[in-house]
Formats: structure tokens, C-alpha cells, sequence
């Protein structure tokens, strides 16, 4: 048993690994984040198992697949019967609560079909992705001609900003996420060239200190009780906004300039060329915005670090620290333009490579503090880590967890490499499965890489697309209609066929269950092969030897 009691679980939503000083970025300081890693392990290689914010969360917090959970998109819900990470904790006496974002959405109809009621304590966790709730706070309040996006977003920090004196229906868009002119009108932050505007609110009210000082209100209620934390931070992710004194931080100067090239823009693939020429690949495929944008997210960076110094003071005066293990990743990355495109919806290491430095005060763990781990890790592979902290045996749920223990990497003992890594996207409610006349089930692609390749398999029927990561790290150039490299792709081809035949849908029983059956001979009765009785150990026919019974032949 780890000797980590709680477990604080920091998620950025659409942090890019290499925009941490730890990653090396030259210009962008984060030196609360460092701090963690220097104490703690760095994982260079870790990867997310969707390049989008729900399918890569779902995957997170039940340890498994996007095609094992099914949630394939955003707001497609977590069927009814996926075991989550609270359950999981639960079950080994640790508590299991959310601040901030999850963008799970609830399988109603199959509540409604299992007589679940969503305010009873079961049926809460089950619409929660499995946590108790402290404070669910999905960041996204936007409203259209069809109403909000999120009827539920923001609206405690709604009410919280109301009470400081931000008047108006909506202030998380008025104040917290847009500007302002001089004649007072409200420049959005929903508009890219408003992105260079410092937020109309004060800093401490913006979003990230606000869940901070949430987070910490929860732990100081916890006592003595084990838990896990799961602090969800809405930022980085768009709408690019930031307050100052972030949004005068960083100039041209200070931005690292975009990885793509000319060959890159002119791919003949219809599946590639289509992501760069939707609205956000074309906007960020222009300096100006690019610019604009690059000075918030920047900032918005800046402000996390900031808050993660209140947060882990408070944790170092309060003894926390001492007890607590600290993971630090983000879902998703951010193109920036990078490959002419922008969001994160494709497998560049851009978008589907994120940070991850995990903290264990363990003293098994002190051989490894400040060092950096190269192994090929999976966003799985959180949840059997946490079950092993708090206490029981991640192996012994392999049928459920297709993700592996961290705690062999930080305490420094041997263990097999995962050999590749997965991501899946399906992008069948996107615009562009309509203008390539996609079936749902072909508007489909997969992600396979090692440390040398990378392989993109589409379902469309489209060539696959292939990456050299030893000699183009930047994912330039496009072998995937090479001759000279078709050897390359069947290997690859054969690891995603591996994948995808493990038994993922068989969770109801262990492997280990099965195993215990093949031992010894029957016991329950079921006589099959047996010639003679002395062909059997006599306890296993002991009901059906030496009986007597009425003769009702006749």
C-alpha cells in the first residue's frame, strides 16, 4: 500500500505539453509546476485516448478505451454501467469528489430504463461520471437561437460573480470571458481579434482563482477522511481571454512560431485537408489571429501557475503535502495553427500528447523525484494508479482497467513498456462527415504509435497517414503513401488489429475467476467425459453413487 492517504487530481482542459517551462518552453515560466516535477516524476511520452474534451475525460475516469466506454463525442452520453473512478475509489474506502469540469454527459435513457432516480444518492453519482459533487463547473455558459449549450453551466460562479457586484444575466460571458470599450460596450471573447483584450473583471474573481479557492475549501473540509480530488480547471480552453495583469504579459517575441509547411497545406488527403479548411483551421492559419490568440492562452498559462503556487503554499502550510499525491495533466492539447489547424481534433503530438507529472510523497517514491520518465504512457492509466494508492490491487480488475499502474515508474522498479499508444476520434457529427458523405461508421479514425512512428488509420477508406517521429518529430512530412515505408505501416497495421482484438466488453468477471476454473475437478454436479465413476475423484460423484430409488419402470 502507497503511503499517499489523498489523491489531488489537476486537469487543465486544453493545456499543451510543450507550453510548461519544464517542457521547455524558453519564453513561458511556470515555476509552481516545475516545482512539482522536480519533486516528482515527468512523463515525456503521455498520451490521451481522444483529441477532444469528453471522449478524453471519459476514458480518464473509467481507465478505459473510447471504443470500450462509448462515448465517442461530446455530449454522447456515459452509458449506464461504465465503472467510473469513484466507484472504483469508493469501493477501496476513499472518497471521490469533482471541482470544476467533467463535460460528462448523463446516459438518461438508461437511468429512466433502470428505475434511477438523478436525485437519489446513486443516481447522482451515476449523472456525475461517478463523483460526489463539491462543485460541477463545466465552464461554458454560451447561448444561441436554440438557447445555451450547457442549461447547468457556470451557474454557481453565475451567482458568485452576481454577489461581487457583476449585474447582468449572463456575467460569465459579459465580464469573465469578454472585454470592454471605452463607450462600455462588451467585446466578446467568443471573437478571435477580441482574444488581445484584457477580461472586464478583476483577477481574483476570473475563473481559475475562483476554483482554486473552491478546491481548497474542499480538502479543509475533508478532516481526516481519504480522498481524491479531482480539480478541474476550465482554462486554458478557449474563449481566449485572460484579466490583467495576464493579458499584457507576452508579445510576438514571446511566441514559439507555427510547426507546418507549405507541402502540409497543399496534402492531397481528403480527411486532413478537410480539418485545416473548417472555420477554426482557417482562422489560425492567420498570423494576426494567431497572434491575438497566442497573447491570451499564453497568460491564461501564467495565471495557472500563479494559482497552483496559492494552491500548493496552502498544501505545504496545512501539511497536505505531506500526504497527499499530486497528478498535474490536461485532456487534450492545442494546435495553435500548428499544421494549419487549430482546436485539437487530430492525433499531432500537438493535440494527443499532454503533460503529466505526478508527485507520490511515498518514500518508495524518493528515487525517482526529479526525474524524467521516456516510457509510452496512456491518460488510462491514472485510475489503476489511484485504486493502487488507495489501497488495493489494480491487477486484480484487468478485465475492467485497460490502463496500467504509474507506481512502478515512480518508484523506480522494473516493469514491461507498453509497446504502443491509442487514440480514436469520431468525428460523424462533424460538418465534414457531411461534405465527404461519411456514414457514421466511417467518419471514424484511429491513432497507433510507438516511439518511432505514428500511423493514422480512417475508416472512410482513405489512405492512412504516417508520421517518422525519429527523424521528423514536427510530424511534417506525410509517408503515408510512400512504397518505401509500406513495411512500416503493416507493422503498425498489426498493432492496431492487436488492439483491437482485446476482450474489452467482458467486465462482469476477472480474468482471475476464469483462471480459478480451470483448476481441479468438477464440484457442482456436471459429469462430462467421465466413462466410470472411478474415472472421477470420488468426492465430485459422491451424490450420484451408493443411491437407491422406487423401481417406476413399470
Amino acid at each position: 500500500m502507497a503511503k499517499a492517504k489523498n489523491i489531488l487530481f489537476i486537469m487543465f482542459d486544453q493545456l499543451r505539453w510543450d507550453y510548461l517551462s519544464c517542457y521547455g518552453h524558453p519564453h513561458l515560466k511556470t515555476p509552481h509546476i516545475d516545482a512539482i516535477a522536480a519533486k516528482g516524476v515527468r512523463f515525456d511520452r503521455a498520451y490521451i485516448q481522444s483529441p477532444l474534451c469528453g471522449p478524453s475525460r471519459m476514458s480518464t475516469y473509467t481507465g478505459r478505451y473510447v471504443h470500450s466506454h462509448g462515448a465517442s463525442w461530446n455530449k454522447v452520453p456515459l452509458k449506464v454501467g461504465e465503472i467510473t473512478m469513484g466507484d472504483h475509489l469508493r469501493d477501496a474506502g476513499m472518497g471521490c469528489w469533482l471541482v470544476g469540469k467533467t463535460h460528462m454527459e448523463a446516459d438518461a435513457e438508461g437511468m429512466r430504463r433502470l428505475g434511477l432516480e438523478p436525485d437519489s444518492v446513486i443516481g447522482a453519482r451515476v449523472a456525475e461520471c461517478g463523483f460526489d459533487i463539491w462543485e460541477r463547473d463545466d465552464g461554458m455558459r454560451p447561448e444561441g437561437p436554440d438557447g445555451f449549450y450547457d442549461p447547468g453551466g457556470a451557474l454557481k460562479y453565475n451567482d458568485y460573480l452576481r454577489n461581487k457586484g457583476y449585474e447582468g444575466e449572463n456575467p460569465w460571458h459579459d465580464y469573465a470571458n469578454s472585454g470592454i470599450d471605452d463607450a462600455g460596450n462588451v467585446l466578446s471573447g467568443w471573437f478571435l481579434n477580441n482574444s488581445d483584450q484584457a477580461a472586464n473583471i478583476r483577477e481574483e474573481d476570473s475563473e481559475t482563482p475562483y476554483l482554486t479557492r473552491r478546491g481548497i475549501e474542499f480538502i479543509e473540509a475533508q478532516g481526516d477522511k481519504p480522498w481524491c480530488c479531482h480539480l478541474s480547471y476550465i482554462k486554458p480552453h478557449w474563449p481566449y481571454i485572460v484579466p490583467e495583469p495576464y493579458a499584457s504579459m507576452y508579445s510576438p517575441q514571446d511566441f514559439l512560431s507555427p510547426v507546418r509547411s507549405e507541402a502540409e497545406r497543399e496534402t492531397d488527403h481528403p480527411v486532413y485537408k478537410g480539418f485545416q479548411n473548417a472555420p477554426v483551421g482557417r482562422a489560425f492559419s492567420r498570423d494576426d489571429v494567431r497572434d491575438k490568440v497566442l497573447r491570451a492562452y499564453m497568460g491564461l498559462i501564467k495565471q495557472c501557475d500563479d494559482q497552483m503556487g496559492v494552491l500548493f503554499d496552502w498544501l505545504k502550510k496545512t501539511g497536505r503535502m505531506d500526504d497527499t499525491m499530486i497528478v498535474i495533466t490536461s485532456d487534450h492539447g492545442d494546435f495553435l495553427g500548428d499544421h494549419w489547424l487549430g482546436e485539437k481534433t487530430f492525433f499531432h503530438d500537438a493535440s494527443v500528447k499532454v503533460p503529466l507529472i505526478v508527485y507520490d510523497p511515498s518514500p518508495e517514491a524518493d528515487a525517482t523525484r526529479g526525474t524524467v520518465c521516456d516510457a509510452l504512457i496512456e491518460s488510462i492509466d491514472l485510475l489503476p494508479t489511484f485504486v493502487e494508492v488507495a489501497g488495493q490491487d489494480a491487477g486484480k480488475l484487468d478485465h475492467i482497467l485497460e490502463g496500467r499502474s504509474l507506481l512502478p515508474h515512480l518508484y523506480g522498479t522494473a516493469v514491461p513498456e507498453r509497446g504502443f499508444v491509442i487514440a480514436e476520434y469520431d468525428f460523424s457529427a462533424s460538418p465534414l462527415a457531411g461534405k465527404l458523405d461519411l456514414h457514421p461508421d466511417q467518419a471514424r479514425m484511429f491513432m497507433v504509435a510507438d516511439k518511432a512512428w505514428k500511423l493514422i488509420h480512417f475508416e472512410s477508406g482513405h489512405r492512412p497517414i504516417l508520421f517518422d517521429l525519429a527523424n521528423d518529430p514536427g510530424e511534417i512530412t506525410d509517408l503515408g503513401g510512400s512504397t518505401e515505408h509500406a513495411d512500416v505501416r503493416a507493422k503498425l497495421y498489426d498493432l492496431l488489429f492487436e488492439w483491437a482484438r482485446r476482450p474489452a466488453a467482458r467486465t462482469t468477471m476477472s480474468n482471475d475467476s476464469f483462471i480459478a476454473k480451470r483448476a481441479g475437478s468438477p464440484r457442482h454436479g456436471v459429469m462430462i467425459g467421465i466413462p466410470e465413476q472411478s474415472d472421477a475423484a470420488p468426492e465430485a460423484v459422491a451424490k450420484y453413487v451408493g443411491r437407491k430409488a422406487v423401481d417406476k419402470r413399470s
